[in-house]
């Protein structure tokens, strides 16, 4: 049973990239890369499609992945403090209670979100779906003790993570 009212195999490349070129957050090679492997797989279950989606980051290029991790906004940053988040990111972020920080808690996103780039040279990714304020800090906290391999590696994860979260919300 397809996850979507048209199946995503059965629709024309421009439909699919207009609906699913803005899963991974200003990443549409992605969507590109799942259409062009459509006949390999199977799309049209949620499942499916997500792991087109993965493979096709996964035999991204290192480069391709770094600009992917690079295209994501700071946790409570200059973009969400000016409104020019994806609607996206706007809602995930507002959802897991970004948008109504404490002062103290916004001062800490903005220091471990200084650090953390310096550190790692991208910015901190969590899929927020399903967490608060607290939670994100204490994530943010215990990671940015980790070695650059690994981040790099959760980065890619949590991306994927958010990536099926959003794909979950366009299914029925």
């Amino acid at each position: 049973m397809p996850f979507m009212k048209q199946r995503p195999s059965e629709i024309s490349e421009t439909e699919f990239m207009v609906t699913y070129g803005v899963i991974y957050e200003h990443s549409p090679w992605i969507a590109k890369g799942a259409w062009e492997a459509k006949d390999s797989g199977n799309l049209d279950t949620l499942q499916g499609l997500h792991n087109a989606m993965k493979k096709a980051v996964a035999d991204g290029s290192d480069e391709a992945k770094m600009r992917l991790i690079c295209a994501h906004p700071d946790l409570a940053g200059k973009l969400a403090i000016s409104g020019e988040l994806t609607e996206e990111s706007k809602s995930e972020q507002a959802g897991a209670g970004l948008d109504r920080c404490t002062p103290e808690e916004f001062e800490e996103f903005q220091s471990l979100n200084a650090v953390y780039k310096t550190k790692f040279g991208f910015p901190f990714i969590v899929a927020v779906k399903g967490m608060d304020r607290t939670e994100i800090l204490a994530h943010f906290r215990a990671r940015i003790n980790n070695d650059r391999e690994t981040e790099f590696a959760t980065a890619l994860e949590q991306i994927d993570r958010i990536a099926f979260f959003r794909l979950s919300d366009l299914a029925e």
